[in-house]
C-alpha cells in the first residue's frame, strides 16, 4: 500500500514549511498565526466553515509543526479535540465547539487519573440529574487547561465536553518538561448541559490522540536527526577521522529508529483514517496505535537522548534548539504512560489475539 502524502496533505505541509520559514515564533505567539493561515480551521469540517480536511492532512500538520519542535496547541486542539468531536459531537455541540476553534479557541483533553494513564473505564463520575450533568473526578497531565475553552473529560458515563470556566473546575499547575502550562484537575461536581455528555466518544478520543501524539513524535525526531547531522558534519570536517566514522555509526542508529517511528506511524494513521467498521479493521487500527505508542515511549527519548550526546551533551541548556525536542518527547512519553505500562498494554493485546 502506498502511503505517500497525496496533494491535499503536501499543501497543508508546504503551508506550515512558509509560515515557519517567514516568522520567527516557536511558542504560542505563533497559534493566532496558524488561525489567521486558516490552518486550524482546514481541520473542521466544511459545514461549519472549515476545510474539511481529516486526519491525515491534520497528521501532516503536526509533523511539520513538530519537526521544528513549535510548541502551540495544536496536538491538543486538533488531536485530542476536533477529530474525535467530529466523529461523536451532536450538531448544537459541535456547531458551538468549532466555531470557536476557528476564530483561535483551544481544545485539550484529559486522558489521565492517577496510576491510570488513557483510562478506559475511568474512575470520574458523570450523574445526570434532569437537563444538567454533574461531573466528580479528578485528572492529571492535562496541557493547556489554562488557556483551553472546553476540556474533553471521559467519564464513567461517556465523554463529557467541560466548560473550562465551571466554577467547579479546580486547576493545579504542575510541572511538565517544556515549560507549557499543565494542571491537575478537580472537578467537584462541575455542571454541564446534558447535551455535552456523549455516550460513546472515549475509543475515539485514545484513537484519534494516540494517531496525533505518533505524527507528533514523528516530526520531533526527524527534525532533531536533521540538526544533529547537520552539527556533527560541521565539527568534524575530515570524514577520515575515527571520531566522525564513530558519530555516522551513532547517527545511523538514530535514523534506523526515525525510519521505523516513521512507518509505524503513517501506517496507523492511514488505518484510523480508512472507513471500514469491520472488526478486522478494528483490531488492526488498535494493534497498530498499541504498537505505536510503545514504540514512542520506548524509542523517542532515547533516539533524542543519544542526539544530545552526539551534540557533546555537556553544555546544552534550555537556550539550545535541541532542548525543544527532548523536553517535548519526555512530556510524550509521560503522557502516554510510559515505556513499562506501554509493554503491558502492547502485551496484553498480543497475548489476547
Amino acid at each position: 500500500m502506498d502511503f505517500t502524502r497525496d496533494e491535499s496533505q503536501e499543501a497543508v505541509a508546504e503551508l506550515v514549511v512558509s509560515l515557519l520559514e517567514h516568522d520567527s515564533a516557536r511558542g504560542f505567539a505563533l497559534w493566532p498565526k496558524l488561525v489567521d493561515r486558516g490552518l486550524v480551521s482546514a481541520a473542521l469540517p466544511k459545514r461549519y466553515g472549515g476545510g474539511g480536511l481529516g486526519l491525515l492532512e491534520v497528521s501532516a500538520m503536526l509533523t511539520e509543526l513538530a519537526t521544528d519542535a513549535i510548541e502551540v496547541p495544536a496536538l491538543t486542539t486538533l488531536g485530542f479535540g476536533v477529530l474525535p468531536l467530529t466523529q461523536s459531537a451532536p450538531e448544537p455541540l459541535a456547531k458551538k465547539v468549532f466555531s470557536a476553534v476557528a476564530e483561535g479557541s483551544v481544545l485539550t483533553a484529559a486522558f489521565n487519573e492517577p496510576g491510570a494513564p488513557f483510562a478506559m473505564k475511568p474512575e470520574t463520575a458523570a450523574v445526570t440529574d434532569g437537563d444538567t450533568v454533574r461531573i466528580r473526578g479528578h485528572k492529571v497531565g492535562v496541557p493547556y487547561a489554562d488557556r483551553a475553552r472546553w476540556i474533553l473529560v471521559p467519564t464513567d458515563s461517556g465523554l463529557a465536553v467541560v466548560d473550562a470556566d465551571a466554577p467547579s473546575l479546580e486547576r493545579v499547575e504542575s510541572p511538565s518538561s517544556t515549560g507549557v502550562p499543565e494542571f491537575s484537575l478537580y472537578l467537584n461536581d462541575a455542571e454541564i448541559p446534558a447535551e455535552q455528555l456523549l455516550s460513546g466518544g472515549i475509543l475515539e478520543l485514545h484513537r484519534f490522540a494516540l494517531a496525533s501524539i505518533g505524527s507528533v513524535a514523528d516530526g520531533l525526531l526527524t527534525g532533531a536527526l536533521t540538526l544533529t547531522t547537520t552539527d556533527v558534519g560541521l565539527r568534524h570536517l575530515s570524514r577520515a577521522s575515527v571520531l566522525f566514522r564513530t558519530a555516522s555509526r551513532k547517527l545511523a542508529d538514530v535514523s534506523v529508529v526515525s525510519r521505523a517511528l516513521h512507518a509505524i506511524t503513517v501506517s496507523a494513521n492511514w488505518a484510523l483514517a480508512q472507513e471500514d467498521d469491520s472488526a478486522e479493521h478494528r483490531e488492526r487500527i488498535d494493534n497498530d496505535l498499541d504498537l505505536l505508542a510503545y514504540y514512542v515511549a520506548f524509542k523517542l527519548p532515547a533516539a533524542i537522548q543519544e542526539c544530545y550526546r552526539l551534540h557533546r551533551g555537556i553544555g546544552i541548556g534550555a537556550a539550545h534548539p535541541l532542548h525543544r525536542y527532548y523536553s517535548q518527547a519526555k512530556d510524550i512519553a509521560r503522557w502516554l504512560g510510559g515505556e513499562s505500562f506501554r509493554l503491558d498494554q502492547l502485551g496484553a493485546r498480543c497475548s489476547s489475539i
